[in-house]
């Protein structure tokens, strides 16, 4: 007698295996039997016509704060996700003074587009260090399992407070601590680093994030902080403004930490041959046995647009830049009576510039 049988659906396990149609047999916390028949179980779920798959590990995710409150963690555990990664684009709530709580609000309000009053009446603060936020994150029951990232901007500000939100750069000792600091993370179960360098992501504010220009010297410092810990993934989101300089700071995190380095491979419409550009890079470092990755979405990736959200169809059109300062109750009708001028400036404006009727789509 089983606990739990997944009764006659279709297999797909995978290994790469053709896919089978059997039982899945659950005992206690442990996958028993995969494929062929199985005994009774003291509760059975009809599977006939569906698929049974292992759990999704979803790696780039910004449930920092939600994950704080929600055991749940929908929509991702509807979705058949069992494992969720958040600390994503060097964003996140750890460590943190309490003098920078709203600031961190802020910047993941800007940067993610996540309500700040859900953040602000959600997140309970019980931590300051990364390891306090692990066991936050430990005392409350899960549907799913959860996997935490140190993320660079929290970070930076912990150790150099407003010298980091005016992106200065960092002196010897700031490095140092920072390299301390995400040793101490991994070694309490942080799963990686991650950071930013992408004019994409700025506060709520519109500054860039404390970490837009980091010195490479502060990442290096970091990957070799990784190094001594043993352990984590450090990733990166980035505009690859000088591609070269990019691969050769990531090159070196790589080499002196022999941890695994990921970027973001986003796309450019103005540039067709930069993914393969930069896929290029990757082939070079993996040919000299550097453990270096490109991490590209499975599926497309969707927005969800709004006069409300920091990106919207008008939100590059400079006849829309006297609406965006205005209270978000009366965006909706001046945008609309410059629409004539939106689209009269957009005709003007370089082939680099997304065009005028994608934003209006």
């Amino acid at each position: 007698m089983h606990d739990i049988v997944i009764r006659g659906g279709t297999i797909v396990d995978g290994t790469g295996a053709p896919a089978s149609q059997g039982d899945v047999a659950i005992d206690g916390d442990r996958i028993v039997q995969v494929g062929g028949k199985s005994g009774p179980g003291r509760r059975e779920v009809k599977a006939d016509g569906r698929l049974v798959t292992p759990g999704w590990v979803d790696v780039h995710t910004h449930y920092d704060g939600q994950a704080t409150w929600d055991p749940v963690l929908a929509p991702s555990s509807w979705h058949g996700a069992t494992t969720i990664v958040f600390g994503n684009c060097g964003v996140g709530f750890a460590p943190v003074r309490r003098q920078h709580h709203k600031a961190l609000i802020d910047l993941m309000e800007g940067v993610e587009d996540i309500p700040g009053i859900v953040l602000s009446e959600g997140l309970k603060w019980d931590w300051e260090s990364f390891p306090d936020y692990l066991e936050a994150l430990s005392r409350l029951p899960r549907t799913i399992d959860v996997a935490a990232q140190v993320a660079h901007h929290p970070l930076r500000v912990y150790v150099m407070g407003e010298r980091a939100i005016a992106r200065e750069q960092a002196t010897a000792e700031d490095i140092e601590a920072m390299g301390r600091l995400t040793e101490e993370a991994l070694k309490a179960g942080a799963v990686g680093f991650t950071t930013s360098r992408s004019d994409q992501h700025k506060t709520l504010a519109g500054d860039l994030v404390p970490g837009r220009y980091a010195e490479h010297e502060e990442l290096i410092a970091i990957g070799k902080a990784m190094g001594r810990a043993g352990r984590g993934t450090f990733g990166m989101l980035s505009d690859f403004e000088d591609e070269a300089s990019e691969f050769r700071w990531m090159r070196q995190v790589a080499k002196d930490s022999g941890r695994p380095v990921w970027f973001l491979l986003t796309d450019r419409s103005y540039d067709p041959e930069r993914w393969r550009r930069l896929m290029n890079g990757v082939r070079s470092a993996r040919a000299d046995k550097l453990p270096l990755y490109a991490q590209v979405a499975g599926r497309p990736v969707g927005l969800t647009l709004g006069l409300g959200t920091s990106l919207n169809p008008f939100a590059l059109r400079e006849a829309f830049a006297e609406a965006a300062k205005l209270p978000r109750s009366r965006r909706a009708g001046t945008a609309c009576t410059r629409w004539a001028s939106c689209r009269t400036t957009s005709r003007r404006r370089s082939a680099a510039s997304p065009p005028w009727r994608r934003a209006r789509a």
